[in-house]
């Protein structure tokens, strides 16, 4: 089992940036790949971004490339989400997961953060 926690949400004016966590512990973290989801009110989860076990592979939805950044600490077990120039369309709940070198699917899921941006 793995256990994800996310942190640093908050209410931000269009424009700013936010940093979000996400703090793992039980099972070897760093044998997983971590990814950031997002979930806005009416509309389906959406990937966000994703980075490979060792954090020498990246990938980002088309909306975010070139503002948010993923990096992971696996001394520390976190990964983060750095988040700038933020919009109002970006505002939603945002989830990391774990995907299993095992399953390859993403077993393992955070209880979500929700960020806010105003206009």
């Amino acid at each position: 089992q793995v256990q994800l926690v996310e942190s640093g949400g908050g209410l931000v004016q269009a424009g700013g940036s936010l940093r979000l966590s996400c703090a793992a512990s039980g099972r070897t973290f760093s044998n997983y790949a971590p990814a950031w989801f997002r979930q806005a009110p009416g509309k389906e989860r959406e990937f966000v971004a994703r980075i490979s076990w060792r954090g020498d592979s990246t990938y980002y939805a088309d909306s975010v490339k070139g503002r948010f950044t993923i990096s992971r600490d696996n001394v520390k077990n976190t990964v983060y989400l750095q988040m700038n120039n933020l919009k109002p369309e970006d505002t939603a709940v945002y989830y990391c997961a774990a995907r299993s070198p095992v399953t390859n699917d993403y077993d393992y899921w955070g209880q979500g953060t929700q960020v806010t941006v105003s206009s």
